[in-house]
């Protein structure tokens, strides 16, 4: 409990110093606090948080947490920062090789990269795989835009369809 008390301080020290990151764009706030979703995420997938996100997706603001569990797998944890609640579980991993990846994969991560870069032309800053909850894979990529904004999106690995794509506004921990 200890670690978990000193991670959420912390967090919400890290948070509060992190809102320059938003810098001209509109910086969405949300109804609950950091610590609620926190406390929420941790309910569903205990375990360390090694980062977290917060974003917009559909005009609703979230905080997406990455939290790695005891046996070593590696969950992104979303929740609705206005209701507290979790809104998506995703099992994350460490390359487009991963049996449950590879199990769903049709479209190459060159194939992705090209796919998000029209889409949201700017530059890759990050790559994730992941698993979805409905056993579907895709790649997602954080993308620097020309404008200087930062986009998630979500190639789905079977179709190659962008399945997502948000602004994210600051991101606290691993890259």
């Amino acid at each position: 409990m200890g670690k978990t008390v000193f991670g959420i301080s912390a967090l919400v020290l890290a948070m509060s110093s992190s809102l320059a990151f938003a810098d001209n764009h509109a910086f969405p706030k949300g109804k609950v606090s950091l610590e609620t979703c926190l406390q929420a995420a941790l309910k569903v997938k205990p375990g360390s948080v090694v980062k977290v996100e917060y974003k917009l997706e559909d005009k609703t603001p979230v905080y997406e947490f990455d939290i790695e569990s005891s046996d070593g797998t590696a969950w992104d944890v979303e929740c609705d920062a206005n209701t507290g609640k979790i809104v998506e579980v995703e099992q994350e991993v460490d390359s487009a090789d991963h049996p449950l990846f590879k199990a769903k994969l049709k479209v190459n991560e060159a194939d992705a990269r090209k796919t998000a870069l029209a889409a949201y032309p700017g530059e890759i800053i990050e790559v994730e795989y992941e698993i979805e909850q409905d056993g579907s894979a895709s790649y997602e990529f954080d993308i620097k835009t020309k404008d200087g904004k930062e986009i998630k999106v979500e190639v789905d690995a079977t179709s190659g369809k962008i399945v997502e794509a948000h602004q994210e506004f600051y991101q606290i921990g691993k890259e």
